[in-house]
C-alpha cells in the first residue's frame, strides 16, 4: 500500500531525526562499553509505557518483570548477585524512550535493557542500545527489529512478530474466495499487521476488498463504519492496540457490524475484553502469545500462573504481562549460564538457550534472535459460557513453535 509505505519511510526518517538531534550526550554513542564490576548488584532497564492507551499492558508488563526478578533473588540472585529492575515510563514516545534508556546506560549502568510496548518506541531504544553496545531484549511485537537494517547482535525479540501472528490467525479465520476488509491503526503496528494479514490471505487465496487507515488513539470511528460496511466483506480485520481496539470493536458492533462479518484481530487483549465485557467482543478471534487458562494443559503455565497468583493476590497473569516475566527471565537465565554479566558471553548464552517459562519450549534463533515459540488463536466467549469473570476466551488452535513459521533468515537480509 504506497500510503503506508510513505508514511512507514517518513516514520523511520522522523525517528532517526530524533535521535540524531537529542543533545551532545547522544555524541557519546561511539565510546567503548562502559566496564562494571563483577561483584556488584546486576541492574535491569525496562522502559514502558506506563502513561498513556498503552499503560494498562505496560503496568502488567513490569508486575511479571518484577516476579521474574524476584524468584531469582529468593534463590540467592546469580553468582551471589542481586537483581534490580529499574522501571522508567517511556510515554509511549521514541525521544523519550531513547532518552530514558541513555540514562539508563550512562547514568545508572545498567548491564541489559528489556522492554517496549510499541514498533517505534522498540526501535528507538534498540537503536541506543546497539550503539552502546548493551543487550536489549525486546518485548513488543515487531518485524522490522528483526530486519538486517535494524537488527545487531545486541538485539533479541522475545515478542511474537506481525509475520506469525497474522499467518497463525488467517489460518483459523480466512478460506479461499472470501473477502477481506482492514481498518489499520497509522503507524508501524498496524502497517505490519496489515502486510502480514496481505501475505497470509494471499496465500489462503482470500481478497482484499478495502483498506482504511485510522489515526492513531481514535477515539470516534463512526465515519470509517459505512464505509467498511459497504465493502461488503466475509471477514474485517482490526489492527490496533490498546484502547484502540476496545474502541474500535464496540463502535462496529454499535453499527451492526458483526451481523455483516466475522471480526478478527491479529492480537486479542486481555486488558481490552475486560474493558468493554464479553457482549462486545463475543466472536471475536485474534493471536496471542499467552493466556492464563494453558495452565489446564500446560505445566509450565500452571507453575507461571500460580507465582503469579502468589504475589499478586491471586490475581492472573496477562498476554502482555507474560513477555515481561519471559524477557527478562530468559535474560537472567543466560546470565546464570554466563556466570554473570559479560555481554559476549551472555549474548552466546542467549544464542544456546532452550527455555520453557510460560507455555512451552522457546528458543532465540540465531540469524535474528528472534524467539521461536508457539502461537495461540483465541475466540472471546460469550457471557454464557464463561465459567468465571477470568475465562474470557476459548483456545481455537495453538501452532507449536517453529521456524517455518517466520520469514528466511536470507528474507530479512541476514546471512543463512
Amino acid at each position: 500500500m504506497q500510503k503506508a509505505n510513505s508514511r512507514q519511510t517518513r516514520t523511520r526518517i522522523a525517528r532517526r531525526t530524533v535521535l540524531a538531534g537529542m543533545s551532545a550526550s547522544f555524541a557519546t554513542f561511539a565510546m567503548p562499553r562502559i566496564s562494571r564490576a563483577a561483584d556488584e548488584t546486576i541492574r535491569i532497564g525496562f522502559p514502558t509505557p506506563l502513561t498513556g492507551p498503552f499503560a494498562a499492558e505496560a503496568r502488567d508488563q513490569v508486575k511479571c518483570a518484577e516476579l521474574a526478578v524476584r524468584l531469582v533473588n529468593d534463590k540467592g540472585g546469580i553468582a551471589g548477585r542481586k537483581i534490580e529492575l529499574l522501571v522508567r515510563d517511556d510515554k509511549l514516545n521514541a525521544g523519550e524512550a531513547a532518552t530514558r534508556t541513555l540514562e539508563l546506560i550512562e547514568k545508572d549502568k545498567v548491564h541489559a535493557v528489556v522492554g517496549a510496548l510499541s514498533s517505534a518506541v522498540q526501535l528507538a531504544v534498540n537503536e541506543v542500545t546497539r550503539a552502546r553496545g548493551v543487550i536489549y531484549v525486546s518485548i513488543s511485537q515487531s518485524d522490522t527489529i528483526n530486519e538486517a537494517k535494524d537488527f545487531s547482535k545486541y538485539t533479541f525479540h522475545e515478542a511474537l512478530n506481525p509475520h506469525m501472528t497474522t499467518a497463525a490467525v488467517a489460518r483459523q479465520t480466512m478460506k479461499k474466495g472470501m473477502k477481506v476488509a482492514h481498518l489499520v491503526a497509522d503507524y508501524a503496528y498496524g502497517h505490519e499487521m496489515l502486510r502480514g494479514f496481505k501475505r497470509a490471505q494471499a496465500a489462503i487465496g482470500a481478497e482484499s476488498v478495502g483498506e482504511i487507515l485510522h489515526p492513531f488513539g481514535a477515539a470516534d470511528y463512526s465515519t470509517f463504519m459505512p464505509r467498511l460496511m459497504s465493502m461488503r466483506p466475509d471477514i474485517l480485520c482490526i489492527s490496533n492496540f490498546g484502547r484502540d481496539q476496545a474502541n474500535a470493536i464496540k463502535q462496529a458492533v454499535d453499527f451492526g457490524i458483526k451481523q455483516q462479518m466475522k471480526i478478527v484481530v491479529p492480537v486479542i487483549l486481555h486488558n481490552q475484553r475486560l474493558a468493554v465485557g464479553p457482549d462486545v467482543f463475543e466472536g471475536v478471534v485474534g493471536g496471542a502469545n499467552y493466556y492464563w487458562g494453558l495452565e489446564k494443559q500446560n505445566k509450565s503455565a500452571a507453575d507461571f500462573n500460580a507465582a503469579f497468583r502468589a504475589a499478586n493476590g491471586g490475581a492472573i497473569p496477562t498476554d502482555y504481562g507474560a513477555y515481561g516475566y519471559s524477557g527478562v527471565a530468559s535474560l537472567l537465565l543466560a546470565m546464570q549460564a554466563a556466570g554473570g554479566t559479560d555481554t559476549d558471553k551472555v549474548i552466546e548464552a542467549l544464542e544456546k538457550l532452550e527455555y520453557d517459562l510460560t507455555k512451552g519450549p522457546q528458543r532465540y534463533r540465531k540469524c535474528d534472535h528472534q524467539s521461536v515459540q508457539s502461537v495461540l488463536v483465541l475466540e472471546s466467549k460469550k457471557k454464557s459460557a464463561m465459567a468465571n469473570d477470568s475465562d474470557l476466551f476459548a483456545i481455537v488452535a495453538s501452532d507449536a513453535g517453529s521456524e517455518n513459521m517466520l520469514r528466511s533468515c536470507s528474507e530479512l537480509g541476514h546471512p543463512a
